[in-house]
């Protein structure tokens, strides 16, 4: 599910609604298909999604979201957002659920207007950065109900149609994007990147081999719900959603990169870059007490590592698109082209990944501490 826009902007923006009875906004397919949308509609745009259209529906009895899904996800990711869902709620943790068409299907696909799906709606309030360790231990405790809610799940997840957390693949990218695209104008630039990311993952060793769980994969603040803008409803986490990246991967996978968006502030220079050991403290904090259960020693060492590790990736996917200007969102009011973007970014996450390096040893003492290891 894409990011929303939240009640408060709701409020604050009235007139940001309109009518959707316009075919080009919600197809007459999609109305056919859902009975329940068959009457007056409220609509508008959600806001922050990168790969999906969001529409905000609201009828005369419920509200819903609608979702024109990007083709570059398997049709089969809706069965594993129907299990995962059903599973956290039998498990009484509050979240967004699939809404069926007439005729049981998760998803349509219209001929010309691509695949659509229909999803509950969650009120709440969302936020970019996380800035006060109590809004963080929230957050932590959130995914630690989570991650609890799932360890006794067993259904398998069908893969998401796109490669997603393939490290080996993604280097392995890089090197042909730098032997494909040998005359483009940041093709120096990208060896010198590899060079460095293949450094940098000599250095962290081998991937810690650690059992798999079922993992968000994408917990960037914006996708969790808090329960108000303002103190203390803003330091009360209350739902995830986007379940698009939902797959078995290990721990450190999921805590490397809530970590890398959570705590990571890039600056103007590489000075200003830095690692927020609070709300790193925190979120851990709020993630043991909300997972309740012990965490294996191996698991604990393995996070020591998982910021670093997603960094680089990260890293070498950004060095990758600068060759292909492939990336599908660049600003264009900053930069000329896709390639500058991706350019900057690459400076960014190098300057990123020398920060949490160089708190390597607080952080693993932070870890010893609070799981107790």
């Amino acid at each position: 599910m894409s990011s929303l826009e939240d009640d408060g902007d709701r409020e604050m923006n009235p007139m940001s609604w309109g009518d959707g009875t316009d075919p080009a906004q919600v197809p007459e397919g999609v109305r056919a298909a859902f009975s329940r949308l068959a009457g007056p509609l409220g609509i508008r745009m959600l806001s922050g999604g990168l790969l999906h259209r969001s529409l905000h529906l609201r009828t005369d009895d419920s509200e819903y979201v609608l979702q024109r899904v990007s083709d570059v996800f398997a049709p089969e990711i809706q069965d594993n957002i129907a299990a995962v869902t059903r599973h956290l709620k039998q498990h009484g943790l509050e979240t967004f659920e699939l809404v069926p068409t007439d005729a049981g299907a998760l998803s349509i696909e219209l001929p010309d207007q691509g695949r659509w799906r229909l999803l509950t709606y969650l009120s709440g309030v969302r936020f970019e950065r996380i800035n006060k360790g109590p809004q963080a231990f929230s957050a932590g405790a959130l995914v630690g109900r989570f991650h609890a809610a799932l360890d006794d799940f067993d259904t398998p997840l069908a893969p998401m149609g796109i490669p997603f957390r393939n490290t080996p693949l993604y280097r392995e990218r890089l090197r042909r994007a730098i032997a494909e695209h040998a005359n483009h104008r940041h093709a120096s630039v990208a060896q010198e990147a590899a060079a460095w990311i293949d450094d940098g993952f000599a250095r962290l060793g081998p991937a810690p081999d650690v059992p798999e769980r079922v993992i968000h994969g994408d917990l960037k603040l914006a996708n969790l719900l808090f329960e108000g803008r303002e103190s203390p409803a803003c330091d009360r986490a209350t739902a995830l959603i986007d379940f698009d990246t939902l797959m078995r991967a290990p721990l450190w996978s999921e805590w490397g990169d809530a970590w890398r968006s959570w705590c990571g502030w890039i600056g103007e220079g590489d000075e200003d870059t830095r690692f927020d050991l609070g709300i790193f403290e925190a979120s851990l904090r709020g993630f043991v007490e909300g997972y309740a259960r012990p965490i294996s020693r191996t698991e604990t060492d393995s996070l020591v590592s998982g910021t670093e590790r997603i960094t680089l990736e990260l890293c070498a996917r950004f060095a990758t698109d600068m060759l292909e200007e492939s990336y599908f969102a660049w600003d264009e009011s900053l930069y000329e082209t896709a390639g500058e973007h991706n350019r900057a970014r690459v400076r960014a996450q190098q300057a990123l990944f020398e920060a949490i390096s160089d708190c390597r040893r607080e952080r693993g003492a932070i870890l010893e501490e609070v799981t107790g290891r």
